[in-house]
């Protein structure tokens, strides 16, 4: 049981290496056989395909820690600004993201936008929860908000080529009045 952890564990890790540092076409059972010293031949017990490698690695990255039933609205608030951006920050790299706006592998972008659903119905969930408790305006659009955080991150890293140290507290200091009830 433990090998096979491993095994699957050095499949998702090479898959996500390959990602982040040569983009999704990088991805192929070859290269992750190479890169992890895993034969093809036990990738290929595991995945059908380079499209199941993908959706299982990008699967173990998008799930946001759970958020506390009795957190706050401003800790809703940092919660969801912290994990809107972890599936590109943490997971599939800029290299990847770029990959995915351009479309420069259709393949890699419908697994990882199906996946990007879970990942952001969770985040609305939060604000959502905040809504109904009134600690959130009634009238904010959980799908903008998110899309507001993750641009603005992305916005930082193209104008500055990284992320600035306090950038997860400035936008709660921009966001925090906007959004409480």
């Amino acid at each position: 049981m433990v090998q096979r952890r491993n095994v699957d564990i050095g499949i998702a890790d090479a898959t996500l290496k390959l990602l982040r540092t040569r983009g999704p076409r990088a991805v192929t059972v070859e290269a992750v056989a190479a890169d992890s010293g895993i034969a093809k031949t036990t990738i290929y017990r595991r995945h059908r395909d380079r499209r199941d490698m993908l959706t299982v690695a990008l699967g173990q990255l998008t799930a946001p820690e759970p958020l506390a039933a009795q957190a706050s609205a401003q800790d809703r608030l940092r919660w969801v600004i912290a994990h809107a951006v972890e599936a590109v920050q943490d997971g599939i790299g800029y290299g990847g993201f770029a990959a995915l706006l351009t479309d420069a592998d259709p393949e890699f972008a419908a697994v990882f936008r199906r996946i990007l659903v879970d990942q952001r119905a969770e985040l609305e969930s939060a604000i959502d929860a905040g809504k109904a408790d009134g600690s959130i305006r009634a009238d904010v659009d959980p799908a903008t908000l998110i899309d507001a955080v993750v641009g603005a991150h992305i916005a930082e890293r193209a104008r500055t080529g990284d992320v600035a140290d306090g950038w997860e507290d400035r936008l709660f200091d921009l966001f925090w009045p906007a959004v409480h009830a």
